[in-house]
C-alpha cells in the first residue's frame, strides 16, 4: 500500500510478467529525489523492521518517526512516516550523498517504487465471499531519470529483487482487513480506534495487552500459540491480525471463556 502520485501514474494495468525499463543508483542525477515531498505509508511489518533496526520499542518509534490519519472510507488509522519539517519534506532517513540509511529495512512502499501495487476487493459471483485482486501500476514522475537507464525487468523480477514479495506476504492479511469498507463511522468509537492502532502498529504495547491485561482471562488461547507469540514478533503480528478481525466483527477468531466476566 502506498500513497501514489496519481498524476504520474501511467494509465495501464501491469501484471507480474509485464516489462519495466528502470534502474536507480547513487550516480544518477535524481538520486534521492523520490524520498522527498512524498507521503510514505507504513505497514505493521514495516514498523517491526524499522523499530528493530533503530533499537527502539514500537512505541518509541511511533512517537518519534510517524504520524497517522484516519481514512475517510474505512475510518481505520493509516500510518505515515513523519517527514522533516523543511521545504523539501525529506524522509528522516535519507542523506543527499549516501542515500537511505535504513535501506535494508526500508518500507514496502519504498521497495516497490516506481511500481505501485493495487489491491481491489470484490465479492465472488456465486457465494459472495470477498476476493482481493492484485495488479500493478507504474509511477513515472518528471524528476525520475531511472526510466532512461537500460536495465529491463519484469514486474515480478523487480518485486523479488527489492524483496517486496516478502513484505506482501507479511502484510496481505492486514491489507485485506484495511479494505473492509462496510463499517459505519458511528460504529467506530475512540476506544476501538485506539485498539485498532495498537494491534496494527504498536506491537510491543500489544504484547503487554495480551500477557499483562485480563485478555487471557477472557479468551481461550492454546499453549502452543501462546509460546509462539511470546517468543516471535512475526507470530505476534499475525496474532494481532486475528485480533483485529475479532475486534471488527469480521471473523469469530477467538473463543470467549464461559466464566469470563464472573
Amino acid at each position: 500500500m502506498a500513497t501514489l502520485n496519481n498524476k504520474a501514474v501511467i494509465p495501464q494495468k501491469y501484471e507480474l510478467d509485464s516489462k519495466l525499463k528502470f534502474r536507480c543508483h547513487p550516480d544518477i542525477k535524481c538520486f534521492t529525489r523520490c524520498c522527498r515531498n512524498i507521503d510514505i505509508l507504513l505497514t505493521p511489518y514495516d514498523v517491526i523492521r524499522l523499530k528493530n533496526r533503530l533499537g527502539l520499542s514500537s512505541t518509541e518509534f511511533l512517537t518519534e518517526y510517524t504520524r497517522y490519519e484516519v481514512d475517510d472510507k474505512t475510518t481505520h488509522p493509516m500510518l505515515f512516516m513523519r517527514m522533516k519539517e523543511e521545504e523539501q519534506r525529506s524522509c528522516p532517513f535519507v542523506e543527499d550523498k549516501t542515500g537511505c540509511s535504513i535501506y535494508e529495512d526500508r518500507p514496502a512502499a519504498c521497495r516497490y517504487y516506481p511500481v505501485g501495487q493495487v489491491t481491489h476487493r470484490r465479492l465472488d459471483d456465486d457465494d459472495k465471499t470477498p476476493i482481493h485482486d492484485e495488479w500493478y501500476v507504474i509511477v513515472k514522475e518528471d524528476h525520475c531519470l531511472g526510466f532512461e537507464e537500460d536495465k529491463v525487468w519484469t514486474i515480478g523480477e523487480w518485486r523479488e529483487d527489492q524483496q517486496a514479495a516478502l513484505c506482501d506476504d507479511m502484510n496481505r492479511e492486514w491489507k485485506n482487513i484495511m479494505m473492509k469498507q462496510n463499517i459505519a463511522k458511528d460504529q467506530i468509537n475512540e476506544k476501538l480506534q485506539q485498539m485498532f492502532y495498537m494491534a496494527s502498529y504498536d506491537i510491543d504495547n500489544f504484547r503487554r495487552f495480551v500477557f499483562e491485561s485480563n485478555f487471557l482471562e477472557v479468551v481461550k488461547i492454546d499453549e502452543k500459540t501462546l509460546a509462539k507469540i511470546e517468543d516471535d514478533e512475526i507470530e505476534l503480528m499475525h496474532f494481532a491480525f486475528r485480533y483485529l478481525k475479532y475486534l471488527l466483527g469480521i471473523e469469530n477468531a477467538f473463543e470467549v471463556r464461559a466464566d469470563a466476566g464472573k
